[in-house]
């Protein structure tokens, strides 16, 4: 193990291990609770839009996607009430929209575009000091927000009617809980890539879920999963060559499904 931690590469993916996990846990248990689980997909495929903006105009793709991520997840929030049109159906569109700029924006960088793999897929092991920073910081404001607004956000969680008589202001709140997943996608994109972000977002959530039920136990839970699966998926690369976001998830969703099992036959002896 000590040898496998000499590596300074090895040291940043375990930080950026806990910085994604205490995301995870504390955004992916929201997602899960309020259902919005193909929005966040949706947050996380549009934001390769940024990635790519942020290529042609030679900028970290990192800060274009967060930009571009907050503005697809207000607009998705605002445009289903003020257009008239289904969530899921504006969501569907966006999805599209933003691979579809990605890949033109790319399309349109001179030169070669290095690590294009890694923001699909994800990978670990590669992330850089500066992402650290900039996954850092991005933490400290989800934990920031969900703190000042823990009862709002618990409010619209459960019952947004209640919610209503209470005066709390239901699209806003809902607007910074998409704002705040799509900060969360920003920083697990390094870990799991575009195309992966559902799954750990969700996972150590959907899990937590079937062994706890207080919201503040969940966010353990899920935080604890997160890391659980995210460190021995880093191992599990490093020992068998494969790529780590890839592990991470197979990993993860393997022990989703035995924790389906295991909560299907005990509710069958109970």
């Amino acid at each position: 193990m000590l040898e496998f931690l000499q590596y300074e590469f090895i040291r940043n993916a375990i930080f950026a291990a806990l910085l994604a996990s205490v995301a995870c846990g504390v955004v992916g248990v929201y997602v899960v609770v309020n259902r919005i689980v193909f929005l966040s997909d949706g947050i996380s495929h549009a934001a390769f839009g940024g990635i790519g903006l942020g290529y042609f105009l030679g900028l970290n793709p990192i800060y274009s996607a967060i930009a571009f991520s907050i503005a697809v997840a207000v607009g998705v929030g605002t445009s289903s009430k003020k257009l008239g049109a289904r969530e899921d159906t504006v969501i569907g569109v966006i999805w599209a929209l933003g691979m579809a700029v990605g890949i033109a924006f790319i399309k349109l960088t001179p030169g070669y575009v290095p690590d294009l793999f890694s923001y699909l897929f994800g990978n670990i092991l590669t992330v850089p000091r500066s992402d650290l920073v900039v996954m850092l910081v991005l933490d400290i404001i989800l934990l920031l927000m969900v703190v000042l607004l823990f009862k709002e956000l618990l409010a619209i969680s459960f019952d947004r009617e209640f919610a209503q008589t209470l005066r709390i202001p239901v699209n806003l709140i809902y607007n910074i809980l998409l704002t705040l997943v799509a900060l969360t996608v920003v920083i697990l994109i390094r870990v799991v890539g575009v195309i992966l972000v559902m799954a750990l977002l969700t996972i150590p959530a959907a899990v937590s879920e079937i062994f706890a039920k207080r919201l503040l136990h969940l966010m353990l839970g899920a935080t604890v999963l997160s890391l659980l699966f995210t460190l021995l998926g880093i191992w599990l690369s490093y020992l068998t060559n494969l790529p780590s976001g890839a592990t991470i998830v197979l990993l993860a969703s393997a022990i989703f499904f035995l924790t389906l099992l295991y909560s299907r036959h005990t509710k069958l002896l109970s």
